[in-house]
């Protein structure tokens, strides 16, 4: 249906390796996949239980913690384009990152004093521009260490990393919940120690360049930077893929408290729902990611959309008993998340020159950001309005629409446009 998405070029030739065995995964990736797989303990722990703190305990209508999802969610593309333009100037893309990582851990410490709407939204906001500033520059140094033809496998052992986080966060939430039945301070302060680990072994273990960044840095951006990205086709239908179907994406918090309303599942058991998430996440990232290199990253991408639709309808037609239909749900969530993070990130760099990664990353990144925020303020809206069930099957619907806008914008490339 489509192209593959990436092809060698001499400025990102694979390392030799022997004949039938697969190419090791460099040390950079690795290291960062440890950074976010310790600062994800830290994120997911807070994301767990934040959708029931702020609905049970500070007693926020769902149209307000709709304001407040879109906030989490929304947030990151303010500083997100911000984080890849600097991260290629003098290629300091650990430095940005290291800056991102460090307001986000900042952030978790003050949950402890943020008890009021407007508070948590400062807090939530700012945690979330952390994330944004990193993300490009982290992605950026993923693209870069890695190999043109493997970036799918290189980012999915990346995500699997960061997803064994995100199952072992809500994990450790749980059991703070258990041995202190609303303790939610309790879960804000581990979260600020572990978050405290993440930023500490990206300081001490990633290097600050790869390969021929790390011996001639790259040319400063030139002046129009972001409106020269837009000029290359690949890189424009990229984005507005992206942007398109993030406005029917629905949130992860929203999915889940769907989930429990729609099944009936005890609260108790909230903060373990994103573990199945994370659990088929962690297993399907690294063969899919690989998968996307052989057969086309935005093929996979748009598959992965699907997916999402399949579990929409199934929490709407809800068939048979309450648990079995939630694991089969979280099950296609996580096979969603597979499909869909890595590649996207994988497809996007193939898409921009080198010395402009981070920009480009950050410029798809912010679409996504955008159309995820204004999805969160919509369902919270519709939700507040005619309520959870009519609030999914309008979301099915817009998501099934824009799968069908989005597949021309994923075409092959035209005879006269770069391969991305």
């Amino acid at each position: 249906m489509y192209l593959a998405d990436s092809r060698p070029t001499a400025s990102d030739a694979a390392p030799a390796h022997r004949p039938g065995r697969s190419p090791r995964i460099a040390g950079t990736v690795l290291a960062l996949g440890s950074v976010s797989l310790v600062t994800d303990i830290s994120s997911e722990m807070v994301s767990a239980v934040l959708p029931l703190y702020v609905v049970a305990a500070l007693g926020v209508s769902p149209l307000g913690f709709g304001l407040l999802d879109g906030i989490y969610n929304g947030a990151t593309a303010v500083v997100r384009l911000l984080g890849g333009l600097l991260g290629d100037r003098g290629s300091r893309h650990k430095t940005v990152a290291a800056a991102g990582y460090g307001l986000s851990a900042l952030c978790k410490p003050a949950l402890l004093v943020a008890g009021t709407m407007p508070a948590l939204g400062a807090v939530l906001a700012a945690d979330r521009a952390g994330k944004g500033l990193r993300t490009a520059p982290r992605d950026a140094l993923i693209s870069l260490a890695a190999p043109a033809g493997q970036r799918g496998r290189a980012f999915g052992v990346h995500r699997a990393m960061d997803t064994a986080g995100a199952l072992a966060g809500p994990l450790l939430a749980f059991l703070i919940l258990r041995a202190a039945p609303g303790g939610y301070h309790a879960v804000f302060s581990v979260s600020a120690c572990v978050a405290a680990l993440g930023v500490l072994v990206l300081v001490l273990f990633v290097p600050g360049r790869y390969g021929p960044a790390a011996l001639t840095p790259p040319p400063a951006p030139r002046t129009g930077t972001l409106t020269a990205l837009l000029r290359l086709p690949a890189l424009r239908r990229i984005t507005l893929c992206a942007a398109l179907l993030g406005l029917a994406t629905v949130s992860d918090s929203f999915l889940y408290l769907l989930l429990q309303r729609r099944l009936g599942l005890s609260a108790g058991w909230f903060p373990l729902l994103p573990l199945g998430t994370a659990a088929v996440y962690l297993l399907l990232a690294v063969p899919l990611g690989a998968a996307g290199d052989r057969i086309g990253r935005r093929r996979g991408f748009l598959l992965g959309h699907l997916v999402l639709l399949a579990a929409y309808a199934l929490v709407l037609l809800r068939p048979g008993g309450g648990l079995p239909v939630a694991a089969a749900v979280l099950a296609l969530h996580g096979l969603f998340y597979a499909a869909t993070d890595g590649l996207l990130a994988a497809a996007t760099a193939s898409a921009v020159p080198a010395d402009r990664r981070g920009a480009g990353l950050a410029l798809v990144g912010t679409g996504q950001a955008l159309g995820r925020f204004t999805c969160s303020l919509a369902v919270g809206a519709l939700w507040t309005h005619w309520g959870p069930t009519t609030t999914l099957t309008t979301m099915a619907a817009t998501l099934a629409l824009a799968v069908l806008a989005a597949t021309p914008l994923l075409r092959p490339p035209h005879p006269e446009e770069p391969t991305p």
